[in-house]
């Protein structure tokens, strides 16, 4: 049989010892008359300082990763600022040529405001600022933050570009680019990378790029042609279809070579002849074609 609700009646009497009106307190009680107003107090009272504490751990806990994000984040900025001062650096030892004798401002923000530790596996994250490779999976990497400054200077991209990319990788060059041009093509032929990398462009909102799986000594004549092409992978020699589809005036950017490799720039004139220039010797994965 369940408790009863019942009301007692007290009669409580003032500091003048006049008796003031009686005030009905509700109260619960058992069957055999048991009381369990003060057992019922006792437990709200518990369960309202459980919920307190509860809070106060949620908001320490909200403190604490708020504190990590942090620390996260200027680490982050450190290791960017680092790597921008090395690629300074890469620039005034190595670079000597009036295409690409220092870093330009347009291409330093570029690299400053592209996240490159989100373009890695998670177990080389530690490593994504560093000036060198870093291994992204599949038998590729991406290229170090030097090479990478370095071929987008060499472009010489206009903010109404339209630039091919063949060999997306993780997608960081593919993300710099975006930040310069107008619109990116982006191709890559081993298709785990090219889905993580459309996955990336996504999440961080990159609308101007368009990404495919594909065989880039193909090049992608459909949008031919384009103001600036760069290959990131080396074939032995330049393919054809990459020269035919680079409109007059722009450039090739892309390493050339299978023992030996070489940075090249590929200039098309107006007379549709092109001059190819040497820049450094580099060393890229290979340019590999559809088995298909």
């Amino acid at each position: 049989m369940g408790a009863k609700q019942t009301k007692r009646v007290v009669k409580r009497t003032s500091a003048a010892g006049k008796a003031r009106a009686p005030v009905a307190e509700p109260f619960v009680q058992n069957p055999d008359g048991t009381s369990l107003a003060p057992e019922a107090t006792t437990t709200a009272r518990d369960a309202t300082s459980d919920a307190r504490d509860a809070t106060s751990v949620a908001r320490d806990a909200t403190s604490v990763a708020r504190d990590a994000t942090s620390v996260a984040r200027d680490a982050t900025s450190v290791a960017r600022d680092a790597m921008l001062r090395e690629i300074d650096f890469c620039f005034a030892k190595y670079m000597h040529t009036p295409e690409a004798g220092s870093l330009s401002r347009r291409v330093r923000e570029a690299l400053g405001a592209v996240p490159r530790h989100l373009f890695v596996p998670e177990r080389e994250r530690e490593h994504a600022y560093l000036n060198r490779p870093v291994p992204i999976g599949h038998g590729q990497t991406i290229s170090q933050p030097f090479i990478v400054a370095l071929m987008t200077e060499l472009l010489q991209l206009t903010p109404d570009a339209r630039v091919l990319e063949i060999g997306t990788g993780c997608g960081y060059q593919t993300a710099i680019l975006a930040r310069l041009a107008r619109h990116v093509f982006t191709m890559e032929i081993v298709e785990p990378l090219a889905a993580r990398a459309a996955r990336t462009f996504a999440e961080l909102g990159l609308a101007n790029v368009t990404p495919r799986v594909g065989d880039g000594h193909r090049g992608w004549p459909e949008d031919a042609p384009f103001d600036a092409i760069l290959v990131a992978a080396a074939p032995a020699r330049v393919p054809d279809a990459l020269v035919h589809q680079l409109r007059a005036g722009g450039r090739l950017v892309m390493p050339v070579g299978e023992n030996a490799q070489k940075l090249i720039v590929v200039e098309k004139q107006s007379d549709q002849s092109t001059v190819f220039s040497e820049i450094i010797p580099v060393c890229f994965v290979p340019l590999t074609h559809d088995r298909n």
